[in-house]
């Protein structure tokens, strides 16, 4: 009796969305600590010069991402062909991977190729949702939907929360070690934890495959401006995010022994408005629009975003920062709102599977422009009108695309 209701607690759809979004928190926190430590590590790995560290910690968040990238429409492909818990069971093996080739780093081109290798974990979160979907009751899927997208601002906090005072007392070496552990188990439970009961049928080249997922983007009027609209919007976001430890970095004035504690707070003070702020507005967004609540939110961020480029203490910049990170997390939620209105029926699971494009590409687009404009006389200060002026521009394109239909004519 003790084991079938084990099997029946399995099969829930509770008990689906529990395990996804552990996991969903588990990578977020992995990837935010990635990023907030990286010039850190690059220190420990010889690297001196502050204009140095300020070019390649953009270089590398660009060029792992790019590595992964085109291999995403293939991801998609082999669960139609085969089963979606085998890829997304090879994301999570990617970041455990990563995490152990970055604890064994001597050099800033063996980490470059730590960080490329979790790009390969592209993909799983838009079969998680729709493995979900498929278990969840009728009138549920909003509810289970925010539970599991809210896992990934959660992460963003905790990650550096926790990973800070390691890095302070053990070093980014034992931090991955930790997160390479950690990423054995959530394989574990994403093997053993569920039973995956899709058998992919489709057929044929698996090139063709996913050559057919990017032709249902390319179709759609619509979809063709969003997408782009969403990589602007993002890159905004990516290209600060990236340089936010910088810029805590050149504000500290405290022990150098709490640099990396101090960092994490300032990442985790942004997570926590997001927390605050993302269900608000997401309630607001239901009531009065999905659409309108991201141009106006959009909007706000483009105003906000010049404003830490004028700050001089850390207090004020932290204050800054979260608010404008729980603004740009709001356009990230919100994404997904129209980006599933904007998918024909017969094709949102297909296109849901590139849900996270656009913030991966923000996350290329973004930080490799940051490594240009780094390097300019204003200096890191640039970041943030900068920012302010990508994110501008994808307002223009989303108004573009929110006029276009769904699908072209005799597509319908």
């Amino acid at each position: 009796m003790i084991a079938a209701a084990g099997r029946d607690e399995r099969r829930s759809w509770l008990w689906l969305l529990s395990l996804f979004s552990v996991a969903g928190l588990i990578e977020a926190a992995f990837w935010s600590q990635m990023v907030a430590f990286t010039p850190l590590f690059l220190r420990e790995l010889g690297i001196s010069g502050q204009g140095d560290i300020e070019t390649l910690t953009g270089a590398i968040a660009s060029i792992s991402m790019l590595v992964g990238l085109p291999l995403l429409p293939f991801w998609g492909a082999l669960a139609d062909r085969y089963s979606r818990q085998p890829v997304i069971v090879r994301s999570f093996v990617a970041h455990f991977l990563a995490g152990g080739l970055a604890m064994l780093s001597g050099d800033v081109w063996v980490f470059l190729a730590a960080r490329s290798i979790s790009s390969f974990s592209l993909g799983n979160s838009g079969l998680m949702m729709t493995t979900l979907q498929e278990r969840v009751p009728p009138g549920r899927t909003g509810l289970a939907f925010a539970v599991m997208a809210g896992a990934s601002p959660l992460g963003a906090v905790f990650g550096p929360l926790v990973g800070g005072p390691i890095v302070d007392a053990l070093g980014f070496r034992a931090l991955m070690g930790i997160d390479a552990a950690v990423m054995l188990l959530v394989i574990l439970g994403m093997t053993f934890g569920y039973r995956d009961t899709f058998r992919g049928t489709a057929r044929g080249p698996l090139l063709g495959m996913a050559a057919e997922s990017v032709r249902l983007v390319v179709r759609s009027p619509r979809l063709r401006l969003l997408f782009p609209a969403l990589f602007l919007l993002f890159a905004g976001w990516m290209l600060a995010y990236t340089y936010t430890s910088l810029v805590v970095e050149s504000l500290y004035r405290g022990d150098p022994d709490q640099l990396g504690t101090t960092i994490g707070w300032v990442f985790g003070a942004g997570g926590l408005v997001t927390l605050l702020l993302g269900p608000a507005l997401g309630a607001t967004a239901d009531r009065f629009g999905h659409w309108r609540i991201l141009f106006i939110v959009a909007a706000v961020a483009v105003v906000l975003w010049p404003l830490p480029a004028l700050t001089s203490d850390l207090l004020t910049f932290t204050v800054l920062w979260a608010i404008l990170n729980g603004v740009t997390s709001t356009v990230f939620s919100l994404s997904f709102n129209v980006l599933s209105s904007s998918a024909l029926d017969e094709a949102r699971g297909r296109v849901m599977t590139f849900a996270f494009l656009p913030v991966n590409v923000g996350f290329a687009l973004g930080p490799a422009l940051g490594s240009l404009v780094a390097r300019t006389p204003i200096g890191l200060a640039a970041i943030y009108p900068v920012a302010g002026i990508v994110t501008a521009f994808g307002i223009g394109v989303l108004a573009l695309a929110y006029r276009r239909p769904l699908a072209a004519p005799g597509n319908g």
